[in-house]
């Protein structure tokens, strides 16, 4: 496709806490963008505490999507995403604006922005019930075990609780024989049909677990444990996909007494840093992709200063008219 061809999109994206929402919304009005959510957690309906959601006056008139739009016990997954992303961007561009997409779950935005289909073949229910079988009869940590022996780089890519996803790479492996990481490995070497800027912010990593800490205690102070014990009781389960969340699934052994609160708020900081760990693996593997260490600048406007800049400079036209603000090629 002629680079002329290419729709312009912006990308902001970063380890948790790295403060992207505020910056997000800096960069939206300077351009007169659009937000799409690039969250795996923020998209599901009394979810906001957890999951460290935007509230409304904090969007400052800003649209954003795949933000509060689905049920707890609705599935949400990389192909749902691309989908509903991309019916989001057909309509941004329709109004004649440019689309930025916020967050941090590089899976999802590797996803849309080469337009890969990290989808599987349905077929393989029978191995998929063997496969939840084991998880059950021998523990997580044992099919964790299994993609290990078969594609040790994406298992290192992954948390031994996320069982859906060892379960589709371990599906991905048996019905075409490829490990999975060399099947991404060779869908990111697609070009991507548009002509985009994809920024990573992020922050020393003392500061960065500090910022994370510090997030955890205002999450409890403003009432987390409820939010959670009010989902659960409202019908949730423990194994939707948005109850494995970090800042949920810590709760249940609290709930169980096994835990107490104390233990529990430092496994959430814990597996938070983790978390954040493994995002900025991700990362750095990726192609194409500017890093803004906050280090590096003396404040937010020379951050966004450097955006516009270099969104520029990658030929993304930006008009700062705003009663008029149209992307062109």
């Amino acid at each position: 496709m002629n680079k002329k061809e290419r729709k312009p999109l912006l990308i902001l994206t970063g380890p948790t806490a790295a403060g992207k929402t505020a910056l997000s919304i800096r960069l939206a009005k300077a351009v007169g963008g659009e937000i799409i959510s690039a969250d795996s957690m923020q998209v599901y309906k009394r979810m906001n505490i957890g999951t460290a959601k935007i509230r409304p006056e904090e969007m400052q008139g800003v649209p954003h999507f795949l933000v509060d739009v689905l049920e707890p016990e609705e599935e949400f997954n990389v192909v749902r995403f691309q989908e509903m992303a991309k019916e989001a961007m057909e309509g941004i561009y329709e109004r004649g604006h440019i689309p930025i997409v916020v967050g941090g779950t590089g899976f999802y935005i590797q996803a849309l922005l080469y337009d890969i289909d990290f989808s599987v073949h349905e077929d393989e229910e029978t191995y998929r019930r063997e496969l939840t079988a084991l998880a059950q009869e021998k523990g997580k940590e044992y099919l964790y075990e299994m993609l290990r022996k078969v594609d040790a780089e994406y298992a290192a890519s992954l948390h031994a609780n996320n069982v859906k996803k060892v379960i589709r790479a371990l599906e991905y492996f048996h019905e075409t024989g490829e490990k999975l990481s060399a099947h991404n490995a060779s869908q990111r070497e697609k070009e991507s049909p548009y002509q985009f800027a994809c920024f990573v912010l992020h922050e020393d990593r003392q500061i960065l677990y500090e910022r994370i800490n510090a997030r955890v205690d205002a999450m409890m102070e403003a009432g987390l444990p409820e939010e959670v014990r009010g989902l659960l009781d409202s019908g949730c389960k423990r194994e939707f996909v948005s109850m494995q969340g970090i800042g949920y699934k810590e709760f249940f052994d609290y709930f169980d007494g096994k835990k107490t609160l104390e233990e529990t708020v430092e496994q959430i900081k814990l597996d938070t840093r983790h978390f954040a760990k493994r995002q900025l693996t991700w990362f750095r593997r990726e192609k194409e992709v500017i890093w803004l260490n906050r280090g590096d600048y003396g404040s937010e406007d020379a951050i966004l200063d450097t955006m516009l800049r270099t969104a520029a400079a990658k030929g993304i036209a930006i008009n700062n008219n705003k009663k008029k603000n149209v992307w062109r090629y």
